[in-house]
């Protein structure tokens, strides 16, 4: 199946069928309200990607239609039917929700995790589809093709699924890119401070990791590289108002604390304690 994922991932033409969709959401959001609306899509008010967490809806709730259906079919009774309906009815107004922050998110991926998360939706929306049908088909009496229907939406759901693992686990799409274990606990020198002259910034070695440090607002300050959202290089992002934006997708930190001041990402930037000694500034995990 990982051949599958990588297959999909080198399809250009993707991104051409996508482009509308992409198009769309950009209008959805629109200035800093937009922004605003789109961070709280993507879960920066939980501090966890919010995606992942109402997917579970759906998923749950059409496996236990399952479970009732089997047992139904079982016993031959029609004691399950309603217990059933109302799963599939749940499980499309998670479906709702998973939809809405799943596009969010989607629209700050890029080229091969862009073109598989536009494979993922459109697969589950073909799931939400049959499980649309199968309870419409259920509103007087449960019949075989109302079953029918609720089972291949869910063998497709569970392919759906698939895919939105591959983001997860192989492409890491919604982890925290920025931890810093190896990151010295004493202060550690980095730089000569001539180095860093006001408004500069440059990507250094400290120990087992990279850091970016600069100098900003009269202001010593280093954070983690790697932006917590997808990785992207900091060093190569815009200081501006106390903040360092990243380059690839926009997230921006405050330079003083790392705090997360506008997402995509939902996490804070890992920042590490500074000080100047013998010319030199030197870092340690805070």
């Amino acid at each position: 199946m990982s051949e599958a994922v990588q297959v999909i991932g080198s399809q250009d033409w993707l991104d051409r069928v996508a482009k509308p969709v992409e198009k769309t959401v950009e209008k959805a959001f629109p200035g800093e309200t937009g922004r605003t609306v789109k961070d709280a899509l993507h879960g920066r008010w939980l501090g966890h990607p919010l995606h992942p967490v109402l997917t579970d809806i759906p998923i749950g709730a059409w496996m236990m239609a399952q479970v009732f259906d089997t047992l139904a079919a079982a016993r031959k009774t029609r004691a399950y039917d309603e217990a059933a309906r109302v799963c599939i009815t749940t499980g499309l107004l998670g479906a709702v929700g998973a939809a809405v922050t799943g596009l969010a998110d989607w629209s700050e991926t890029g080229r091969d995790s862009r073109r598989i998360g536009f494979v993922h939706g459109m697969i589950n929306i073909a799931a939400t589809g049959l499980f649309l049908t199968s309870a419409l088909m259920r509103r007087r009496r449960k019949t075989s093709g109302a079953v029918a229907a609720s089972s291949t939406g869910f063998a497709v759901a569970m392919a759906g699924a698939y895919l939105g693992g591959a983001l997860v686990y192989a492409r890491e799409i919604g982890p925290h890119h920025a931890l810093d274990w190896n990151a010295p606990g004493a202060f550690t020198r980095a730089v000569p401070l001539s180095d860093v002259p006001e408004g500069t910034k440059k990507k250094i070695r400290v120990g087992a990791v990279d850091v970016v440090v600069g100098r900003h607002q009269g202001k010593l300050f280093a954070l983690a590289e790697r932006c917590a959202h997808q990785g992207g290089p900091l060093s190569e992002g815009e200081l501006k108002d106390g903040a360092i934006q990243c380059p690839w997708h926009g997230s921006t930190f405050c330079v003083d604390s790392g705090e997360l001041v506008r997402g995509p990402s939902v996490y804070d930037q890992p920042s590490y304690d500074t000080r100047e000694r013998d010319g030199f500034l030197e870092v340690r995990r805070r």
